[in-house]
């Protein structure tokens, strides 16, 4: 589909990469693109919207997510959750180095593997590793907050999301269907 897949990066603290990131998938799938979306630390038990709708509604789109529990409030305290975690991504990582070396799919997006990398879950020479061998056709999206400076340089393109104002800091819990 592509002739030439690039490396795109949405960072920052502000709401909305994983929302760019479905949208790129959704236009990409509507000029018949093949796209893996592969949600890192968010599990199937977590009701999302956008997992719904994909799901049901758009072919061309594979939603996948890890088996492995996670609450972005506790597990980062969990030591045996974290080891547990660290291994998952590991084996997905490799995973996804071979589809994408295969050219399985034509867009890939790794949603929140970049908040993995800064929080440890991820080790960078994975991410280097896919980055390197897959096919040059295959375009890569890496959302998350805390990109570093290392993960930057491999991109082709970086969109940084700044937080200038949100609903939680007057105690607005998230909203379904807007948040999640």
């Amino acid at each position: 589909m592509f002739n030439k897949g690039l490396v795109q990066i949405y960072t920052g603290n502000g709401k909305g990469k994983t929302t760019a990131a479905l949208g790129l998938a959704v236009r990409a799938a509507g000029h018949g693109a093949k796209v893996l979306i592969w949600q890192f630390l968010k599990p199937a038990n977590l009701d999302l919207g956008e997992r719904n709708l994909l799901n049901a509604h758009c072919e061309g789109i594979t939603i996948r997510c890890m088996d492995e529990p996670w609450d972005m409030f506790r597990s980062m305290h969990d030591h045996v959750q974290i080891q547990r975690v660290r291994t998952v991504i590991h084996e997905t990582l490799l995973e996804l180095e071979t589809a994408a070396h295969e050219k399985y799919y034509d867009l890939i997006v790794l949603d929140e593997i970049v908040f993995c990398l800064n929080q440890g879950l991820a080790k960078m020479d994975d991410i280097e590793r896919l980055i390197e061998h897959r096919d040059p056709r295959v375009e890569l999206v890496l959302t998350g907050r805390g990109a570093s400076q290392e993960l930057i340089d491999m991109a082709d393109l970086v969109s940084e999301i700044r937080l200038i104002k949100h609903p939680y800091d007057k105690g607005i819990e998230a909203r379904k269907g807007i948040e999640y």
